[in-house]
């Protein structure tokens, strides 16, 4: 049983229209709690926020029966603080139960012992689907422009990688992960339909941890002679999983055999099938790469077993020159709003993506869009002629340096004024990783990444719109000021 919000006045808290925050605070949550008070105010943002939650929420469910669950209004003020503040469910278990202010916008007073449980609210967060969170974002911003009349006539875009929650993919090390998903579900499936041959379970997993700890020991290893034994021990390591593998497969056909319509035993078999795909792949490309000495491109590598979606990208960025998980890219407005982004597919690169995606971010803007900055990533003749179709002034600088050069010298005085402002761009990317998480994805699987991406982006508009909000009010007050320059 849910309801949009309590409209009903407290005794033991403020209204929202009427809470006072600190604004001599440099906090990262007064912005945050700012922009929300003017999102609860005006009745058509709140009413359409509401309405977008509340399609995921409820979809397949009624409002009038069952436990009383968060307000849609709640929700969406925990998917803003979540990543707005950067910070786990814990603690913002934490920040719900003994934030007087953030209490007020969740409508709980301090009679109230509403349960903020953790894992509560990442069920419930959830339920959100990645759609509906840029839905919201475009809502946000549209409302934030009304603010400034220009702020959607000039846009600077670049990408950046956003790191899945991964330990560093070696071969081994990911055989090794496929086999203590594999023997103990085999030791479960085994015991529910009375197989026999897994009694050793327990030591073949030792075996294969002491193999790829071997190898791992090698590959630490300076010494040439030392060396010499990496292949032999990959080649020792894969026999080994292979075994298992093909015991796997013949207990996985047994368990489908004598399921006999009992989901749980269906539904452990089904998973089984998962795990010995995803190891057979990695078992292959580790046999060409060491047994056979082929060049496996990275398009048939895996990188995770947990996390599939992973990609390898050298980007060549100072200190970090592997990095692994997905491309973004974020389009920033002249008043600091992430007014589009984009999670790149696995195999798409900057100059694939970045006419389609603008002319999207132009649709988006209403065609207010005067001027586009990119890097030189973006590149390409094609490129070039296609965004002077969408972009009245593109900012698009070639990729060599004499064609840079060249172009430098006749390029006109918006194109020297847009390519100056565009480094700008890199302060909003290292506050997204820095202060909405977007270094690295806490959350589980493809989808859970898109849900993440939005959300911190969620988080960082309504930061945006609560310090300009604040600055509009007096620019001398400290949680209102910032020290970027405008697009």
């Amino acid at each position: 049983m849910r309801k949009a919000f309590s409209n009903q006045l407290r005794l033991d808290c403020q209204s929202i229209e009427e809470l006072s925050l600190n604004l001599n605070c440099r906090d990262q949550i007064i912005p945050l709690l700012a922009g929300l008070k003017y999102a609860y105010k005006h009745d058509g943002l709140r009413t359409e926020m509401i309405r977008l939650v509340a399609a995921d929420i409820n979809k397949e469910s009624r409002t009038d029966t069952g436990r009383v669950g968060f307000d849609y209004w709640q929700i969406i003020v925990l998917a803003v603080i979540r990543l707005g503040c950067n910070v786990d469910y814990d603690r913002l278990q934490d920040l719900c139960e003994n934030h007087f202010s953030l209490r007020c916008i969740l409508g709980v007073g301090q009679w109230e012992g509403t349960s903020f449980a953790a894992r509560r609210i990442r069920d419930t967060l959830a339920l959100i689907q990645p759609d509906t969170i840029a839905s919201l974002n475009r809502l946000l911003v549209s409302h934030g422009h009304q603010l400034d009349e220009n702020a959607a006539t000039k846009v600077r875009a670049d990408s950046f990688v956003v790191e899945t929650n991964i330990h560093y993919p070696t071969e081994s090390r990911l055989i090794w992960d496929g086999m203590r998903k594999i023997i103990p579900l085999c030791q479960v499936i085994a015991s529910s339909i009375q197989a026999v041959g897994w009694r050793q379970a327990e030591h073949l997993q030792k075996k294969a941890k002491a193999l790829a700890r071997e190898i791992a020991r090698i590959s630490a290893s300076k010494s040439p002679h030392v060396k010499k034994g990496l292949n032999p021990a990959y080649a020792e390591l894969i026999t080994h999983a292979r075994m298992i593998l093909e015991r796997a497969e013949r207990l996985k056909m047994a368990g489908e055999t004598c399921a006999n319509g009992e989901i749980k035993l269906i539904a452990q078999c089904e998973e089984l099938a998962g795990w010995i795909k995803l190891t057979l792949q990695v078992c292959d490309t580790a046999y060409r790469r060491t047994q056979l000495g082929e060049h496996v491109p990275n398009t048939e590598k895996l990188f995770s077993l947990f996390e599939t979606h992973t990609q390898l990208y050298r980007r060549g960025k100072a200190g970090q020159p592997t990095q692994f998980g997905r491309l973004v890219l974020v389009y920033e407005d002249r008043i600091g709003f992430i007014s589009h982004y984009y999670l790149m597919g696995r195999t798409e690169t900057d100059s694939d993506t970045v006419c389609a995606q603008t002319r999207q971010a132009q649709e988006t803007h209403g065609n207010r869009i005067a001027e586009c900055s990119f890097d030189r990533g973006f590149f390409s003749k094609e490129n070039e002629q296609e965004l002077k179709k969408i972009v009245a002034n593109p900012c698009l600088p070639a990729t060599h340096r004499n064609q840079y050069s060249a172009q430098m010298k006749t390029a006109t005085v918006e194109f020297h004024a847009a390519r100056q402002r565009h480094p700008g761009i890199e302060s909003a990317i290292g506050a997204l990783q820095s202060g909405n998480g977007l270094k690295r994805c806490r959350d589980k699987s493809e989808k859970g990444f898109e849900r993440y991406l939005g959300f911190a982006i969620l988080g960082r508009n309504f930061h945006v719109l609560g310090k300009l909000l604040i600055a509009r009010k007096d620019t001398e007050l400290i949680a209102g000021k910032s020290k970027r320059k405008a697009a």
